[in-house]
This record gives C-alpha cells, sequence and structure tokens, in this order.
C-alpha cells in the first residue's frame, strides 16, 4: 500500500513538477474562477457574474498595479502571475459588488494585500499572506464605513467545494503540502463541529452530528483557506514539525474564531496568527549569497560556489530556494529548490550543483540561462531553507542511501559533515549515472569510506576497494534487493526523478522507513 502511494504520488509530481508553484496555482485559481463564474450564472453563488467580474476587474488593476509600482521602485522584474494569484484569492474571499465604495474598498484591498509583499516582508520572505493582510485591513476598516464591504469567504459552498478540492488538490501535490493541509482541515473540522454543537445546546436544539459535520465541511472556508492560502510556501517554516505546528494552530484559531468585540478572529486574521509563528521558526533563514566560483565537475554539472555573509542554517540533507530574476521567465518562473550540497562544518562557504545540459531537442529553461550569466561577485538571495531529508538522529540506524544523478548531492553534504564530525554510521549508497563520466564527487564521497554500489552503462575506471559496479545489473525493484539484500534493516533515503522513485517503490517498502527527495529538473 505504502510502495502504491509513493509510486502514484511521484509519478503525479513529475507531471506537475513541469511547471513552477505560481504557473499551477495561477492555472488553478484561474479554472476556479471560471467555474465560479459559470455557476454564478444560474444563481448558485451568492455574487452574481456582473460583481464577479468587476470586483475582478478592480483587483486584478490593483494587484498588477502595486507591483508594478514596487517593482519599478526596488528595479525587480513584473511578476505578473504572482499579482493575479493575489487577486484570485481576494476574489473569493471579500464581498464582490458593484457598488462604486464597495470597489473603492475592494481596490484598497488588493493596494494593501500588494503592498505587504514589500513592506512586511524580511531578506526576501513574506511575514504574512499578503490576500490576508488586505481582507483584514478591509475588514477592520468596514467597521468604521460600512459601505467599503469585509471579506465573507463566500468560496465556502457546497456548490464550489468540489472544485476547490480538486484545483487544490494538484496545488498541494505540486508544493508537496498535502499531509500539512490535511492535519489543518482535520483539527478545523473537528473543533468547528465541538463548537457549534455547544451553540446548539446552549440554545437547547437536539441536532444529529452528521447534520453538524457536513454543513461545516462543504459549507466552510476551510479548503479554500487551506490549499490556497495556509501552503504559500514563502510564509511556511522550514521542518514539517514546524509546518504541522502552525497548521493545528491556524486549525484551531479558525475553527473556534476569537470574539475581539466588532470584529472576530475568523478564517484570514487566524491565518495571520499562524504566520507570526511561522516566521518566528524561519527569520534567520532568508540570507544573500555572493558568488566566488564557478566550476563544472562534468560535462553536464556544474557546481557554485557562494559565500555568506550571515550565518546560513541549514542540516545536511536541506535544500536552499535561489532567486536569480531575469526578464521574461518561462512557466518555471525565477526561483528553483537546490539541495545544499556543502556540509554546516564549511560555513560561511556554500555550494550547490546542478544539470546544466539538457536532452536534445529539449529547450533549456529561462533560469538556467540566466544562471549561468551569473558572474562572480555577483549576489543572489536566498528566500528560504526547507526539508527533512534528515538522516536518523540516531547515528547507530542502518541507512541506505539510492541517489540518480545530481541527486547526490544532499548525500555529498550528509556524508562530509559525517566526516568532519566524526559520525560513524553504517550506510550503503547506491549511486546511479548515466554514464561512469556522469559520477560527481567521486573523491568527497570515497574519503566517506562507505561502500558504494554503482550504476553506470559503462564500468567506471579506477573504482576504490570498497565501490563496485553493479555490472549487468538493472536498476528496478528486484535489482535494488539484490544488490542491498538487508534492506530490511536499513533506513531508505532516495534522492532523484519522480519517476525512478516510483519505480523503486516496491524495494523501498521493505526498509525500515522511507524517506524521499524528489526533484523535476531545471
Amino acid at each position: 500500500m505504502i510502495a502504491s502511494l509513493t509510486s502514484l504520488s511521484n509519478r503525479v509530481f513529475a507531471v506537475l513538477g513541469r511547471m513552477s508553484m505560481y504557473r499551477v496555482v495561477f492555472l488553478a485559481l484561474a479554472g476556479l474562477t471560471v467555474v465560479a463564474l459559470a455557476v454564478s450564472a444560474f444563481g448558485l453563488v451568492a455574487p452574481n457574474p456582473g460583481e464577479l467580474l468587476a470586483s475582478l476587474a478592480v483587483l486584478s488593476v490593483g494587484c498588477a498595479a502595486t507591483d508594478a509600482a514596487a517593482h519599478r521602485i526596488l528595479r525587480l522584474p513584473l511578476r505578473v502571475e504572482s499579482a493575479m494569484i493575489t487577486a484570485f484569492i481576494l476574489l473569493f474571499v471579500l464581498r464582490p459588488s458593484l457598488e462604486p465604495v464597495a470597489l473603492a474598498g475592494i481596490a484598497l484591498a488588493a493596494v494593501v494585500a500588494s503592498a505587504s509583499k514589500y513592506l512586511l516582508a524580511w531578506r526576501g520572505r513574506h511575514i504574512f499572506n499578503p490576500a490576508a493582510v488586505g481582507a483584514t485591513v478591509l475588514t477592520v476598516l468596514g467597521v468604521a464605513v460600512p459601505a467599503l464591504g469585509s471579506s465573507s469567504w463566500w468560496v465556502g459552498t457546497p456548490v464550489l467545494a468540489a472544485p476547490v478540492v480538486l484545483f487544490g488538490l494538484a496545488v498541494l501535490w505540486r508544493t508537496e503540502k498535502v499531509r500539512m493541509v490535511a492535519l489543518f482541515l482535520v483539527v478545523a473540522v473537528g473543533v468547528g463541529v465541538v463548537r457549534t454543537s455547544l451553540q446548539y445546546q446552549e440554545a437547547g436544539v437536539a441536532v444529529e452530528g452528521a447534520d453538524i459535520l457536513w454543513p461545516v465541511v462543504w459549507s466552510s472556508p476551510f479548503l479554500f483557506l487551506g490549499a490556497f492560502m495556509l501552503s504559500e510556501p514563502l510564509t511556511l517554516p522550514p521542518r514539517r514539525w514546524q509546518q504541522l505546528t502552525v497548521a493545528v494552530l491556524v486549525g484551531v484559531l479558525a475553527g473556534w474564531p476569537i470574539d475581539l468585540g466588532a470584529v472576530s478572529l475568523g478564517q484570514e486574521r487566524a491565518l495571520l496568527v499562524g504566520n507570526l509563528l511561522a516566521f518566528a521558526f524561519t527569520f534567520r533563514t532568508a540570507v544573500r549569497l555572493t558568488l566566488t566560483g564557478r566550476r563544472h565537475l562534468t560535462p553536464t554539472v556544474q557546481e557554485l560556489t557562494f559565500r555568506s555573509k550571515r550565518p546560513l542554517r541549514f542540516a545536511p540533507g536541506q535544500f536552499l530556494e535561489l532567486d536569480v530574476p531575469h526578464r521574461h521567465p518561462d512557466a518555471r518562473g525565477t526561483r528553483r529548490e537546490f539541495s545544499i550540497v556543502s556540509a554546516p562544518a564549511d560555513a560561511p562557504e556554500v555550494k550547490v550543483a546542478f544539470r546544466d545540459a539538457v536532452g536534445a531537442g529539449t529547450p533549456q529553461s529561462s533560469y538556467k540561462r540566466a544562471l549561468a550569466e551569473v558572474t562572480e561577485g555577483s549576489s543572489l538571495a536566498v528566500t528560504g531553507v526547507w526539508g527533512d531529508f534528515l538522516l536518523p538522529t540516531s547515528t547507530a540506524s542502518p541507512v541506505l542511501m539510492v541517489a540518480a544523478g545530481i541527486g547526490v548531492t544532499p548525500f555529498v553534504s550528509q556524508l562530509r559533515q559525517g566526516r568532519l564530525t566524526d559520525q560513524d554510521r553504517d550506510i550503503v549508497l547506491v549511486y546511479v549515472a548515466g554514464e561512469a563520466s556522469e559520477l560527481v564527487f567521486r573523491e568527497e564521497i570515497e574519503a566517506s569510506g562507505v561502500p558504494v554500489v554503482v550504476f553506470t552503462r559503462d564500468e567506471p575506471a579506477g573504482l576504490p576497494a570498497h565501490w563496485r559496479w553493479a555490472r549487468g545489473v538493472r536498476l528496478d525493484a528486484d535489482g535494488l534487493l539484490r544488490v542491498v539484500p538487508d534492506i530490511a534493516s536499513r533506513h531508505a533515503y532516495i534522492s532523484g526523478p519522480p519517476r525512478l522513485i516510483a519505480d523503486l517503490a516496491p524495494a523501498l517498502e521493505k526498509a525500515r522507513s522511507i524517506t524521499t527527495d524528489a526533484f523535476s529538473g531545471y
């Protein structure tokens, strides 16, 4: 069962990974907007088509104009998708209208939301979800001037529940936040059901549990809040346990809004409190790196060496997100994730590696072209460090590492850190590459002393004594079991393309645990 789920998850991720996170979110929200317009024509949701179109136009102009002004002042490339994502989210959160004063309030929310990306930020990271900031400001002002409007979360309706789930799952799969949002939904719905039950009891009304549960699930904004707002990576902490903690906090506050008098700690305000907790976890992870060196490790792999003025806090196996602004970015955007090759003990030096060659007939991404033009001395922003691809806390736990091509990078960091700190672990590395010439970091891996099984089409020359070539063995589930017969006693870690992870899932299921690090190319 676990193997099937791992295989399915990675095959879906392989498809969605061809687009940037922002493109997936943009398309999902655009699709949801089309559905909302269609059902509004039949009167199945509160706003009518005219109110939706007018509000969307105002939101689009307000967000795009504010972003354009900020980008001109800060000399940053314009990200139209980011502006439209904020506009789409606000469309479903605010109360659409055709009234001039209400449209002015909607425009104000758009400006505030977009401005918060730059004014309420810390070293390239949003402190708060922009749409939540805009909606909160409008709601507070609406107390004094009701005609301005407020948040309404009209998206919480059974008619839109199924589309929100379908489009939301695409976003969560791409951002790998399915488990976190699932926990949020369980907590929010559970707390909401308890709160509603107590309200009925106080009113002396007897209601069946199912009659409370289903309205809380399908008629609340929890689904939309979790899928499109809580999941935003730039407002999430780096570790999974931290993300789950934030999810629980937001779930409790969303399920049981705290009465603050004129306003309550409703959906967007609950998210803002969660954002503050996330910021407390992450405010030291966004830094700027200066490029100090570049070298080719193989004909297709480059290594970049940076120096950080301020310590970059990370654990071996984690990845950073590097922003390389450039004109006319393609669907993958201007940010990419790189596993960190260097060890924490190497600070302030930070290294990453990547493939800079593509297959025949495959166009090179705009990001990769821009990265190739970065010169020594240039400064790039790291928007954060994430990941739970970490070795077991106990050094006595046997480990299996499976790396495909450039997927060896997190293992290099872990092996180097272990060597520099005199750790003694039982580790076996299975290293896969198309050709022997593509085996990168051989010297670093050899220095660690761990046994290595190499899968390449041609036999590598000069293998160390503790390395062996798998010869005719094919790396599939059966092949992995042949070269690592004691897999059942090991914690398995695999880093490589999603399709390889999917293919090896039946063998990996036999391990004590499975931890994956899928990537979809650059």
